[in-house]
């Protein structure tokens, strides 16, 4: 057994009315739970928690608790414009008892740190499971500092931090952590160097392209562990293949053609997205990696 947790960032599969997608969603957790993932996150950035509807929201969350009871870590994003709003969602969360909850910083408005300081205290006095900040700001333009993380870290409910900006900030925040013997945890996104991090006994890892190819996620870590790391890197290379092919084209979209070809249904782009056409579909499952990942699945409609 593998020491190295590795947490899917989950899409959130639609109908065309845009309520969730029941099968799309049982499928997909379970193509994570047979592929050796140890968590899930359910409405993060993949899952586009922001785009949903209350009612759509209120579905995932239930459900994918519901359906991952007992089979691994279970967190579940949360995080809006501002307190009240966040609060919000953090009431509704509490009903359900998840593992965790992954709080965006508030995005639109600019907040300052002493600001951030507040809000999360706040929201940790709200939430009934654990907190952990979640650092994006590519998307929120809100940066977490190294300095407000230390602030807040103290906070008797939060109890670590998810880090998708830059991989010399992440590793300076958990040196920084480690020599003041903090337990703090970091669970880092960062999977194209997910075979090299492992090596060096970086244990939290979360990402949507872990939802999308779970297998080869943990083959990275299960060779890296052992210490078979050409075979490691070798795995590395395919994940990377495939998140600069999900890349090339819009994120959701892509990610809703990959996982439909996996036989997943469900329109995990939500609208406004477009979905792609059917010839960049085709040139998707015709591409050398996409071939090798799916490995005689067939193609299923979004719906």
């Amino acid at each position: 057994m593998t020491t190295t947790h590795i947490i899917s960032a989950i899409g959130t599969p639609l109908t065309e009315d845009d309520s969730l997608h029941i099968e799309g969603l049982q499928e997909q957790l379970a193509l994570q739970w047979r592929n050796g993932i140890t968590g899930i996150l359910a409405g993060g950035s993949m899952g586009a928690m922001q785009l949903l509807s209350d009612q759509t929201y209120a579905d995932l969350v239930r459900l994918s608790i519901k359906l991952g009871r007992g089979k691994g870590e279970i967190m579940v994003g949360v995080g809006d414009t501002s307190f009240a709003r966040t609060r919000d969602r953090i009431h509704l969360v509490n009903r359900y008892k998840p593992d965790a909850v992954a709080v965006l910083t508030p995005y639109m408005w600019k907040y300052s740190q002493s600001e951030l300081v507040d809000y999360y205290h706040a929201i940790a006095d709200e939430s009934l499971a654990p907190v952990y900040l979640y650092d994006l700001p590519q998307l929120t333009g809100l940066k977490v500092e190294a300095s407000t993380v230390l602030a807040i870290c103290g906070h008797k409910n939060i109890h670590g931090i998810k880090c998708s900006d830059a991989a010399h900030d992440t590793r300076m925040l958990i040196e920084t952590l480690k020599a003041r013997g903090s337990n703090f945890r970091v669970i880092v996104a960062q999977p194209v160097l997910l075979d090299m991090l492992v090596r060096h006994g970086v244990r939290d890892h979360l990402d949507g392209i872990f939802a999308l190819a779970p297998e080869w996620a943990s083959a990275i870590v299960r060779h890296a562990e052992a210490g078979e790391y050409d075979a490691a890197a070798a795995y590395q290379r395919d994940l990377l293949e495939l998140l600069t092919l999900l890349r090339s084209y819009n994120a959701f979209a892509a990610f809703s053609a990959m996982m439909n070809a996996r036989g997943i249904p469900g329109r995990f782009a939500p609208r406004p997205f477009h979905l792609l056409s059917r010839e960049q579909t085709d040139m998707i499952n015709s591409s050398a990696i996409m071939k090798k990942l799916l490995a005689g699945s067939a193609y299923v409609s979004p719906v």
